[in-house]
């Protein structure tokens, strides 16, 4: 079966025997293509007499309604000149195809059989994988919103509602991206691909900068961001670890949440977790160019970066998987 557009008038080689003594030219046109009489015959090995007797008895037996599969279409005939010719689009050509009896007919059975089966069990099979990926995003989405209701009790972030709220419409509006993508309604996300790579020596500038402006505001004591056993560089080589020189966490989405999230929960400083896993979070997304959206808007405001920071802080261990989705999520 080729697929090889010839013109612009949609002329295409849709059918090709095995032998390869029946090669077409057909019209792609209204969604089908159309042969004529001739080249029917052609197709299945037989006399044109034989194919005007097989679609008299088509339309004869009301198989098919002859309007509806026939049209009056313009021929190009080897003389150059152009005629009015009748022309059977691909019910037609099946139905004859399988009233034939000639050889190269039943090839095309054989064919035509192997193609519809191929097209019932992949299309069932694909729909069904649809249809689970599309049942695991609501489960998802169940959780997560089940997963914010439980910790908005929580009196440390009580006062964070608007923000909680706003997580979950914005969650809510990604997961439904997700599923206008799936209908082919928007086009395929690509995750952005990190450049800037955040070094230890980085991080213990900024937070040192961090720190000293938050001492002249009287905001923060001696003991913001002193590190312990230097386990921020844990976690640097954690975000950046690799398997089979492949990156563990491939996207700057993955890498900004796992950054986070683990400079809030493995608490590698004595003070100052949760302003100091914002702002490496905020100053990588931004270097990596991955803190606008295309209008040029926060993606995550700050007051959703500290409800979220707040979050992680009072979520559980084994809730770290939805927290990572959760911000990888917001960051589409």
């Amino acid at each position: 079966m080729k697929n090889n557009v010839k013109d612009s008038r949609g002329e295409i080689v849709i059918y090709k025997t095995s032998d390869k003594q029946v090669r077409l030219n057909v019209k792609l046109e209204r969604e089908t293509v159309w042969l004529t009489q001739k080249q029917i015959a052609v197709l299945f090995g037989t006399e044109r007499p034989a194919i005007t007797k097989h679609l008299r008895n088509v339309f004869k037996s009301k198989e098919l309604d002859k309007k509806s599969v026939c049209s009056i279409l313009e021929h190009t005939a080897t003389d150059g000149k152009t005629y009015k010719t009748n022309y059977y689009n691909l019910d037609a050509i099946i139905s004859v195809g399988y009233r034939v009896n000639s050889r190269r007919a039943t090839q095309f059975r054989i064919w035509a059989t192997r193609v519809l089966k191929d097209y019932l069990v992949k299309g069932y099979a694909i729909d069904k994988k649809r249809l689970l990926k599309q049942q695991e995003k609501f489960i998802e989405l169940q959780q997560t919103v089940a997963f914010l209701k439980e910790k908005s009790a929580i009196p440390e972030i009580k006062t964070q509602m608007h923000e909680i709220l706003s997580i979950i419409n914005d969650y809510a509006n990604s997961m439904t991206l997700l599923f206008q993508y799936d209908k082919g309604k928007v086009p395929v996300y690509k995750t952005r691909k990190p450049r800037f790579v955040l070094t230890y020596e980085t991080s213990l500038r900024l937070i040192d900068e961090f720190k000293k402006e938050l001492i002249t505001k009287d905001e923060a004591s001696y003991l913001f961001g002193k590190e312990v056993n230097e386990k921020l560089a844990g976690i640097l080589g954690a975000i950046y670890q690799t398997f089979e020189k492949r990156d563990l966490y491939g996207s700057v989405e993955e890498k900004a949440a796992n950054l986070l999230y683990l400079t809030i929960k493995d608490h590698p400083f004595v003070d100052g977790n949760k302003r100091i896993g914002s702002l490496l979070f905020i100053h990588y997304l931004n270097k990596n160019k991955c803190m606008l959206n295309k209008a040029g808007k926060p993606k995550i405001s700050v007051t959703t970066i500290v409800a979220l920071a707040l979050l992680i802080a009072n979520s559980d261990p084994k809730e770290k998987e939805i927290m990572i989705n959760i911000v990888t999520n917001l960051l589409r």
